[in-house]
């Protein structure tokens, strides 16, 4: 008799085995299908309110041809979808509850191995922690992102061209008419952000970890190769799991830290430090904000890519894919870390790692950038630590003084940024609160905050903006991040006020508010603490359990994981 996970169900005789078949060949599965092979579970974050995973469902039948052609029995499943761009108040509040249904799925069913079908940016993180919880063979399937933007001869790229575009509107370069005709030029394909945003980011992640196949990060996901990636996976998890090829031996300390230099130096998104540290909590690899900056900062921007650069994700497949990045970087990264594939990283890309283009993808020894990986801040603003991307930011503001513009809440920004009478110029240092884990609550997108009409009428492009909140990585500007502990518990970003004095210096790695610890000691006491929003499900527990941004967001009773066993039948 078999001896995989599934046999606990189809392998029974008598009621319970009759009861667990009888239901499935509802379905028309014939009684061989039950005879002990592998049960593949494909984890499926399809939905059409997910417009960058809409596709998922083509794929899903890719992966279930390679299943069964290894010998294997697949099976789909559903769990909650996130998509950034539609999903209100913000996708990041429910990556934690994604997580939990990932995990329960996983766990509670009979399944032997486990194939992550993902794509916007918090269906990646979710899924795998959810599968990490659990710790059953695993690979994940990126979905791939569209084509180029194509607008008036220029290539556009998903949210990157959003704010530019944005601001031209609103200082008149534009027209609406124009501006309108732009959405449909962006968004010409299926698939996830073309920019280096947090999709594209967390899909290169996946495979700098080593939990998908070689090139499926770049993959476009309308290029029939996608497809191929797929049914190859399909084949390759069924192998997993006869091999005990599980997700924990993948995710070890050197794939977290290769994955950490690798962000750096395609320009990833900084939502990949909460990302990533969440992920490794999961699996028990102690991950701490300072090893991205330890690890991370003095990595060269090697991918000319927007928003840190010229070129798009078909650009960076044509030019060879993250396996250039891989060779490229191969001596400051654990090359023998196993994969997917059973092999190490050095193995798999032995015939590939070939540059096709070298204004897309830089050398090592000749950068875009020499040092641009995301960095870490600290000071008395942010004690716990806040992140900022230097590729993305204007060298001129990395080492800046400013008086700080105060706003409340996102509501507050909204209502004040465009008053003609608001008290601000381009040296003002922009401070945004209550937009953390808990005050928000989700941490949403919002920290790369638009600048005032009458500044960017002015020519201004960039200021200093700090919050507690997060940007999508498709965004660009000098924007201080995550800043921990945030405002809505009691952080000293809660006692910013108008006029305070904040230098940034990014290269002593320090973000401070001016003002003495006296005064900071009487604005504390006088502080009340923001209700929180609702007594009510999800949300409420949420506010209740979160951790802070560099902790990775995770809730507390979540970190670690649970393993596979289900200790009772149902009937």
């Amino acid at each position: 008799m078999s001896q995989f996970r599934s046999s606990d169900w189809f392998g029974k005789t008598g009621k319970m085995g009759f009861l667990y078949r009888s239901w499935m060949k509802n379905q028309g599965m014939p009684t061989d299908l039950f005879d002990g092979r592998p049960v593949i579970g494909i984890c499926n974050t399809w939905s059409e309110l997910t417009p960058c995973n809409a596709h998922l469902r083509d794929l899903a039948e890719a992966v279930k041809r390679g299943v069964y052609e290894a010998g294997g029995f697949p099976v789909e499943f559903p769990i909650m979808s996130l998509g950034e761009t539609l999903l209100k108040p913000t996708a990041m509040l429910f990556r934690n509850l994604a997580s939990m249904d990932a995990e329960e799925s996983i766990r509670g069913n009979p399944i032997d191995g486990v194939v992550l079908l993902t794509g916007c940016d918090k269906t990646t993180p979710s899924t795998m922690m959810g599968a990490a919880s659990v710790g059953l063979p695993t690979i994940v399937v990126p979905g791939g992102p569209m084509l180029n933007g194509k607008y008036r001869g220029t290539d556009i790229g998903s949210g990157t061209a959003v704010w530019k575009l944005t601001d031209d509107l609103k200082t008149g370069k534009i027209t609406n008419d124009e501006y309108l005709a732009a959405e449909s030029c962006m968004s010409r394909s299926a698939g996830h952000c073309m920019t280096m945003g947090t999709a594209s980011t967390m899909a290169c992640m996946v495979e700098s970890l080593g939990m998908c196949l070689s090139q499926a990060a770049a993959t476009p996901a309308v290029d029939s190769r996608k497809k191929v990636l797929a049914q190859l996976s399909g084949r390759r998890i069924v192998e997993m799991v006869k091999e005990g090829l599980t997700i924990s031996k993948i995710l070890t300390r050197d794939a977290f830290e290769n994955a950490i230099k690798v962000n750096a130096a395609i320009g990833g998104s900084t939502n990949f430090i909460i990302h990533l540290t969440a992920i490794a909590g999961r699996v028990g690899v102690d991950l701490c904000l300072d090893d991205f900056d330890r690890l991370g900062s003095k990595i060269p921007l090697l991918l000319n890519l927007m928003p840190s650069g010229k070129y798009l994700m078909e650009d960076f497949y044509y030019a060879g894919g993250l396996p250039v990045i891989l060779k490229e970087l191969s001596q400051e990264l654990a090359m023998d870390a196993i994969t997917v594939t059973g092999k190490s990283h050095a193995e798999n890309i032995k015939d590939e790692g070939i540059c096709y283009n070298n204004e897309v993808i830089a050398s090592y020894n000749n950068p875009i950038i020499p040092e641009a990986g995301i960095v870490v801040l600290k000071g008395n603003l942010a004690v716990n630590g806040a992140v900022i991307k230097p590729s993305a930011a204007t060298p001129s503001l990395m080492q800046h003084t400013g008086k700080a513009v105060v706003f409340e809440t996102i509501e507050d920004y909204h209502t004040r940024v465009d008053e003609p009478e608001l008290d601000i110029d381009e040296t003002c240092v922009m401070v945004l609160k209550n937009v953390g884990p808990v005050g928000y609550p989700g941490m949403p997108e919002v920290g790369n905050m638009v600048l005032p009409k009458k500044l960017l009428e002015k020519g201004i492009t960039d200021m200093v903006r700090i919050s507690d909140g997060r940007m999508s990585g498709t965004a660009y500007g000098t924007v201080v991040l995550h800043v921990s502990p945030e405002s809505a518990i009691g952080g000293n970003l809660a006692l910013v006020k108008n006029g305070d004095l904040i230098h940034l210096d990014v290269s002593a790695r320090r973000i401070d508010l001016l003002v003495d610890e006296v005064e900071l000691e009487r604005r504390r006491l006088l502080w009340e603490k923001p209700a929180y929003h609702t007594d009510r499900g999800y949300v409420s527990m949420y506010q209740r359990h979160v951790q802070q941004a560099d902790k990775g967001a995770d809730l507390d009773f979540l970190v670690g994981n649970s393993g596979s066993v289900v200790t009772r039948d149902s009937h």
